[in-house]
This record gives C-alpha cells, sequence and structure tokens, in this order.
C-alpha cells in the first residue's frame, strides 16, 4: 500500500491494481497537464493537475464502493477506472478538445486504445481485468460506469472541490462526503437515497455558480481561443511535424514548446506567454444573437471571421469568433429518491428552474481581436454576425466590464 498526502482529501491510500498502474507513463503523464487549462491565466494559483484530481477521483470512488458494499473484481474494476479516467485527455484539458475530435473522431473519455497496450495493458491483464472492460465504465458504461461519469460521478465531486481550492473561489465547496454516503442503487440507476433532495441541490449549485467565475470566466475564454486558434495553425502550417493523434499524447509543456518553435504560431505563442491576450469586441447575449450563428459549424465560424476581419480590414488571424454551445444543465438529471420513487432532480428541485434562466442569461457570445483593432472589428461583427446589438454600446460596456475586471484579476 501507498499513502499519498492531498491537498483536498487529506491522507490517500492506494492500493491494489491502483497501485501498480500509479508509476506507469500514462498516470505519470497526467502530472504535467493542469486540470483547467488557461484558467491560470485568471487565478494564478489554479496550477493543479489531472493527475492530482485523479487521485482524487479514485479515492471517492474507493468510499463510494465501500458505502455501496462492492467488493472483489467489480470493485478493482471501478477503481482501476477511476484512476484512468482522464488518461485520454490532450494538453491543457478540455481546451483542445473539440479541436482533436474534429481530426480524431476521439473525446479524452475514449481511451479504449490506451488502455490495451503499453504498461498500462499489462498491469491491467496482471490484475486479470480485462482493458475493454475498464474502457467502457470510462465512458460510463453499464451499472457501475455511472459511478465514473455520470450525473452523480466522483469526478463532478473531485473537481468541483479541487478547483474551488486552487483558485481560491468557495462555490464548488460541497460536502462531498455526504454525496457519497447517501449513494444508492435503485432498479439499476445510481440515486441518492431518500432525504437528499437538497444535497443534489448543493452539487447543481455549485456547479452553477462555478461555470461563469471559474470555467467560463471571460479572460479563460479568450486564452483559450488563442490557444485553440494556434493549436489549429499549428496542424495546418505547411510544414506541419504533428498531426492531431500526436497533439492528444503531447502534455502542455510538449505543445507550449512546439507553438514557440513554428513560425506559423510563435506570435500566438508569445502573447498567451506573455498575458498579452485579444480584448473582447463584442459580448452579446443569447436574446441577441441569431440561431444560424448559435447553431453553426466550425467551418461557418472560420467563414464569419474571415468575413469580419475583411470588412474591418485587419488580418483575418486577428479576428476570433467564440460562440458557445447552447446552455444546458446535466446535473438537472440527477436521480434522488422521493418517497420511495425515483424521480429526476428537474422534476422535485423548484431551484432548477431558476438556476437554468440564470445560465441562460449568463451566456455570451464573444468576438476577441487584438486590443489597436477590437473597435473595427466589433463594428464588423455585429453588422457581419447579424447581432441585435448597437456597435457603440458594446464599446461602451465592454469597456467599462474590462475596467470591473482588470481590478480583479490582474
Amino acid at each position: 500500500m501507498k499513502v499519498i498526502k492531498d491537498s483536498v482529501h487529506d491522507h490517500i491510500q492506494v492500493d491494489g491494481v491502483a497501485r501498480d498502474l500509479l508509476d506507469t507513463p500514462e498516470l505519470q503523464r497526467l502530472r504535467r497537464i493542469r486540470q483547467l487549462g488557461t484558467v491560470s491565466l485568471v487565478y494564478p494559483s489554479a496550477n493543479h493537475t489531472r493527475f492530482e484530481h485523479s487521485l482524487g477521483v479514485y479515492h471517492l470512488a474507493c468510499e463510494a464502493l465501500e458505502q455501496l458494499g462492492i467488493e472483489g473484481t467489480q470493485a478493482e474494476r471501478v477503481q482501476a477506472a477511476a484512476l484512468l479516467h482522464d488518461v485520454g485527455h490532450g494538453p491543457f484539458s478540455h481546451n483542445l478538445e473539440t479541436l482533436t475530435y474534429r481530426r480524431t473522431g476521439r473525446y479524452h473519455d475514449d481511451v479504449g486504445h490506451l488502455l490495451g497496450e503499453g504498461a498500462v495493458g499489462d498491469v491491467l491483464r496482471d490484475h486479470d481485468l480485462e482493458p475493454e472492460v475498464i474502457a467502457g465504465l470510462v465512458a460510463g458504461e453499464g451499472r457501475f460506469g455511472q459511478l465514473v461519469s455520470g450525473e452523480l460521478d466522483v469526478d463532478r465531486m473531485d473537481y468541483l472541490v479541487r478547483d474551488a481550492h486552487h483558485t481560491g473561489v468557495p462555490y464548488g465547496t460541497i460536502d462531498h462526503g455526504r454525496l457519497v454516503r447517501e449513494l444508492t442503487f435503485a432498479d439499476g440507476e445510481l440515486v441518492l437515497d431518500e432525504g437528499n433532495v437538497q444535497t443534489a441541490e448543493s452539487l447543481l449549485v455549485a456547479r452553477a455558480l462555478m461555470n461563469p467565475t471559474v470555467y467560463s470566466h471571460s479572460v479563460a475564454r479568450i486564452s483559450k481561443a488563442m490557444l485553440r486558434r494556434a493549436a489549429e495553425r499549428l496542424l495546418e502550417a505547411p510544414d506541419a511535424t504533428v498531426d492531431a493523434a500526436t497533439l492528444q499524447r503531447m502534455d502542455d509543456s510538449d505543445l507550449t514548446v512546439a507553438l514557440r518553435s513554428s513560425e506559423a504560431t510563435s506570435g500566438f505563442a508569445h502573447r498567451l506567454d506573455q498575458r498579452d491576450l485579444f480584448k473582447r469586441a463584442v459580448w452579446a447575449e443569447i436574446d441577441d444573437v441569431p440561431g444560424g450563428i448559435i447553431e453553426a459549424d466550425h467551418d461557418a465560424i472560420r467563414a464569419f471571421e474571415r468575413e469580419v476581419a475583411d470588412q474591418a480590414d485587419v488580418d483575418p488571424e486577428a479576428v476570433i469568433v467564440d460562440v458557445p454551445s447552447r446552455p444546458s444543465m446535466t446535473e438537472s438529471t440527477s436521480r434522488v429518491l422521493v418517497n420511495g420513487e425515483i424521480r429526476e432532480l428537474g422534476q422535485q428541485s423548484p431551484l432548477v428552474g431558476a438556476l437554468r434562466a440564470a445560465q441562460y442569461s449568463q451566456w455570451r457570445l464573444g468576438v476577441y481581436s487584438p486590443k489597436a483593432a477590437r473597435e473595427r472589428v466589433g463594428r464588423a461583427a455585429v453588422a457581419v454576425l447579424g447581432l441585435d446589438i448597437d456597435g457603440a454600446l458594446v464599446s461602451e460596456v465592454r469597456d467599462g466590464l474590462d475596467a470591473t475586471l482588470d481590478q480583479f484579476v490582474e
């Protein structure tokens, strides 16, 4: 057995298959991938890694298994899946996932090709565990996959507490101990036991508050969009030596060096290194954005960027259009027992409707450009995208928000 001191869960005991997986190259690579990507440009202490998080998920999975009375081979499968659930992440975590997915067809939880070979595959087979079964659990398949990837999974419980701890933002602080203790299975579904509607609500509220404050903070979104654009240019460069599959297996340092070394991306790399970020030329609410823009695919968005740049008379690489997905709240489908009946939280809790409305009001389309060009880019973007806002008002409101943000994040 190995005992590891953790900043969130104190001492974590690692034994069995997890102990043997711990020092595999695939797990150790996660030490070099930051959990929150570019969020450290907003919250300087947010430098925790996917490795720490994976240990935390393993720890909570062990507690949940004990609470549920699951032992033996099934418990080992879940423990292995919990520890390995993030080995498919590329550099800077989720920041580049949509980019690599378009080229490889794989999201980070599609790990079958990683678990069946190399040191991880050897360890799993040494413990008589089937790599394909572990990969299925990572993807959330089956009854026990819900523990690793589902509405009440231990992944979410750990990252909310851990991200809150390392950013210093208190909103993600949930009672994960109670959440784990109250887990049970009913009709094959993972649910919270009777009397825990408020416990489920706490998870929902924490995620709803962390999203605008941390995960979708405007500076984090701008830096993420710049990193994504730089990585895309790296893959598309005439002398490209990196493909999407290779990029997915890099760590943060590998990608940073590659971006600095390529003529096509060195400008973006310098800006990210120096925190010389693009500014918001437009920051538009969802009701002001035509549905066709929100639903547009990647190629259409790039075409819009070129048209905005042409109309603003700037370099096409000086315009980034950032369109989030429509608001969603997967936590609202968490299941709780109420009077012996399984109910979704969204059907039981009046908070869900209010949080949906808040999420809707927080949604923003962003158009980013260098500071010197943002006035021209803002006016052009309003015209090209058909936004129902006044260009002058965009500048006035944006400048006020920038001044306010600078007080907190500089």
